[in-house]
């Protein structure tokens, strides 16, 4: 049988890789995580104690790894440079089928069993559970934004939430999704987002054999795919030019969304406009993810291998082999704080509390947030943008006026 890589201790004068591959199997045998450099292959860092539920693997501010436990209650988390101690358990009050963290790095969201968990980091204060689901959860994706958050499950639904909305709700309000996406027949496996925020497209993958996409702003129906297999998991190039699905059966379907002849309702069908088929994995598979530039595709399956393809040529040009049924696989950018061991993080996680906390809990005293997403992070960006335009004596297309103004003081 084939041996994991041994791990590659980085030299001073070797360059940090700018993505890397970050994969986990159910077996533990010699690791829970291991991080790939993704164009050698090479190990880079492994990550100890426990094993990883599948759709539980997710970084935390670039500066902790966070997962399940196999068919446990607890979520396992590392600080990102400290491979070999693990730093502390999180103990939900059920088994947790799915984790996700904001890209801001100010919430993190569970599922746990048919609830939703939704935690701020900075104080570890539960601020809501979500019962809208009515069986386990199975998967979280937060917008890029952070602005919202879909989840889907076994009772064939998928329900995007308001991050706002959840965070201002008065305790004695039952929270409510944004929309209700309900035309699966059977339970969802899997889910992807795609970029741009509010306008973003979500795409679904379920047992029903469909994926379909569809509009998070309106909740819409855009495209719905049958194809001859289960399919287990999915992912959008950056670009969303090609529509990328994992099946049952080992094989990769490739749909392309920019097909002239494209319509709502149609059946997978491989040709020379863009749908093709890749093939290499013997059982079904589970993971999907796609390099920041859209040449490689990375997929990881139930016979133990993790492959990176080459999306031009459809051909296979590395297979990581693991020691069990792979349970997370993805493409990342390196956070800075990898590959630096004695660097801390900025803020340590705190205690994460298991019941939600009310006005009346916390000695009488009324709190009201108010909560506006993303601004201190547009408001960065736009300072970024108008240094770059600076000596042009005007400000870049599509900065307002007012905006404009604001970001001078």
């Amino acid at each position: 049988m084939k041996q994991l890589p041994i791990p590659v201790l980085l030299q001073p004068n070797m360059a940090v890789p700018l993505e890397v591959i970050v994969t986990s199997d159910s077996s533990s045998q010699l690791w829970n995580t291991t991080v790939f450099d993704l164009h050698s292959g090479s190990s880079l860092i492994s990550y100890r104690g426990g094993n990883s539920t599948s759709r539980t693997l997710t970084v935390l501010r670039g500066e902790f790894l966070l997962s399940a436990q196999l068919g446990k209650n607890f979520i396992n988390a590392w600080e990102i440079q400290r491979k070999d101690q693990l730093q502390q358990k999180i103990v939900c009050p059920g088994v947790v089928t799915c984790i996700t963290a904001s890209p801001n790095g100010l919430f993190l969201a569970a599922g746990v069993n048919e609830a939703i968990y939704l935690w701020e980091v900075a104080s570890g204060k539960l601020m809501s559970i979500l019962t809208r689901h009515y069986q386990d959860v199975t998967c979280l994706k937060f917008t890029d934004d952070s602005s919202h958050f879909v989840s889907a499950g076994k009772d064939n639904l998928a329900l995007v939430w308001s991050l706002s909305r959840l965070i201002q709700l008065d305790s004695n309000h039952t929270p409510e999704p944004c929309h209700v996406l309900s035309r699966h027949s059977l339970p969802i496996t899997d889910l992807h987002c795609g970029l741009m925020g509010v306008q973003a497209r979500i795409a679904t993958a379920s047992l029903d054999q469909t994926v379909k996409v569809w509009e998070l702003s309106s909740g819409e129906l855009l495209l719905s795919i049958l194809f001859d297999v289960e399919i287990m998991s999915v992912t959008f190039d950056p670009c969303e030019y090609f529509l990328f699905c994992g099946g049952s059966d080992g094989n990769i379907f490739q749909v392309s969304l920019c097909s002239q002849s494209l319509s709502r309702d149609k059946s997978f069908q491989a040709d020379h406009s863009g749908n093709q088929v890749f093939k290499g994995h013997r059982n079904q598979v589970t993971c999907l993810s796609v390099s920041m530039d859209g040449s490689l595709l990375l997929s990881g399956s139930h016979d133990e291998t993790v492959r990176l393809w080459d999306i031009q040529s459809k051909q296979s040009i590395r297979c990581l082999t693991h020691k069990g049924p792979v349970t997370n696989a993805f493409i990342m950018a390196a956070p800075a704080n990898m590959f630096v061991p004695d660097s801390r993080p900025a803020v340590p996680l705190p205690r994460f509390s298991r019941h939600v906390q009310t006005s009346e809990a916390n000695s009488g005293v009324s709190e009201e947030v108010c909560v506006r997403l993303g601004l201190y992070t547009q408001v960065s960006l736009w300072r970024r943008i108008l240094l770059q335009y600076k000596r042009a004596k005007r400000p870049p297309l599509g900065v307002t006026v007012s905006l404009h103004k604001l970001i001078q003081k």
